[in-house]
C-alpha cells in the first residue's frame, strides 16, 4: 500500500514561498525502488522518508526525483515540523547517510537541525574554471574577500562568492556541464552567495544532480556556508547570520545559522515549514 505523502514547503510561513518538500512519516517497508518511485511523482527536489526505530529515534533517507542523497537540510525542516505537529514539539534525533543529525522543534513550529561535523577544503583551480565556465561568470566578478572553496555539512559544495547583487540574479547557466563537473566530484548543490553585510547573505543553489535547476532554500548548503564563514573568519561577533533565498525565484526563504566556536559540534540552522494545500 503506497503511504500517505505529505507536502511542506520549508524555511517560510507562505506555502507559495520556500522550499517545497514530500514528507513520508513512516516509511517503513516501503524498498528502494518504492521510495524512489514516490520521489519523483511526488516533483519536488527531495522528498524525505522517516522511518521511527525501537529507540524512540529516526532514520532518514532522502531523494530527488532522479536518486539517493546523503542529506537533504530543507525536507529535513520540513519532515520534522510534520512529524512534530503529530508528536509534539522536542529534540530528535535523525540517523541519515551522512551521520547523526539532531533536531528540535519548538512550540511555534521553528526546527533547528544541528549538521554533521563539517569540514572545508581548497577548491581546485581547475574546477573552479568549470565552474566559472558552466556559469558564464569572469574571476573579476567574485568576491576576493571570501575566496572559492568547498564546504560540507552532510554534503559537499562548492562556494563561490560574488561581488554584486546584480551577479547574482543574472544566473543562466549552462545544465548539461555543471551537471557533469558536480557528477564527477560528489557535489551536490553549487552555493551561489553575495554578502550584504556581516549578519545576511543570499544565495542561489544550481542542483543538477538531483534534475532540478535551482533550489528555493537549501539547509545543508546553509550549514556547510556556516563552516566556511567560520575558516575564513569571516563570521560576525555572535556567529550568527541570515541567508535570503529564492527572491530571484519568487519564492522567498529565510535561513538562520548558528555557528558554535567549537564547530565540530555541527553548525546549526532555523527555519520553519508550512503544509502545502491542495490549491496552493
Amino acid at each position: 500500500m503506497t503511504p500517505a505523502v505529505l507536502r511542506y514547503s520549508a524555511f517560510t510561513t507562505d506555502p507559495s514561498g520556500g522550499n517545497p518538500a514530500g514528507v513520508v512519516l513512516d516509511a517503513r517497508g516501503l524498498s528502494d525502488a518504492a521510495m524512489q518511485r514516490i520521489a519523483a511523482d511526488v516533483g519536488y527536489s527531495e522528498t524525505a522518508f522517516l522511518l521511527p526505530r525501537a529507540d524512540g529515534e529516526l532514520d532518514a533517507r532522502y531523494f530527488s526525483p532522479l536518486a539517493e542523497f546523503s542529506f537533504c537540510g530543507h525536507a529535513t525542516i520540513a519532515a520534522m515540523v510534520a512529524h512534530a505537529r503529530r508528536q509534539g514539539p522536542g529534540d530528535f534525533v535523525l540517523h541519515t547517510q551522512a551521520g547523526r543529525v539532531r533536531v528540535t522543534v519548538d512550540a511555534g513550529s521553528i526546527a533547528t537541525l544541528t549538521s554533521v561535523p563539517p569540514r572545508v577544503e581548497a577548491l581546485d583551480a581547475a574546477d573552479l574554471n568549470g565552474v566559472l565556465a558552466a556559469l558564464r561568470w569572469q574571476r573579476d566578478e567574485l568576491d576576493p574577500a571570501l575566496p572559492p572553496a568547498v564546504a560540507y555539512a552532510g554534503a559537499w559544495h562548492p562556494v563561490i562568492a560574488v561581488a554584486t547583487r546584480a551577479r547574482l540574479a543574472d544566473l543562466h547557466y549552462d545544465f548539461d556541464a555543471l551537471a557533469a563537473l558536480m557528477a564527477a566530484r560528489g557535489w551536490i548543490t553549487v552555493n551561489l552567495v553575495w554578502r550584504e553585510d556581516a549578519h545576511t547573505l543570499h544565495a542561489r543553489n544550481p542542483f543538477p544532480p538531483g534534475g532540478v535547476v535551482e533550489d528555493p532554500a537549501t539547509g545543508a548548503a546553509a550549514a556547510a556556508l556556516g563552516a566556511y564563514l567560520a575558516s575564513q573568519d569571516q563570521l560576525p561577533d555572535d556567529r550568527r547570520f541570515t541567508i535570503h533565498q529564492g527572491h530571484d525565484l519568487g519564492r522567498p526563504s529565510v535561513l538562520r545559522v548558528d555557528v558554535p566556536v567549537d564547530v565540530s559540534e555541527g553548525v546549526r540552522v532555523s527555519g520553519t515549514a508550512v503544509e502545502i494545500g491542495a490549491g496552493d
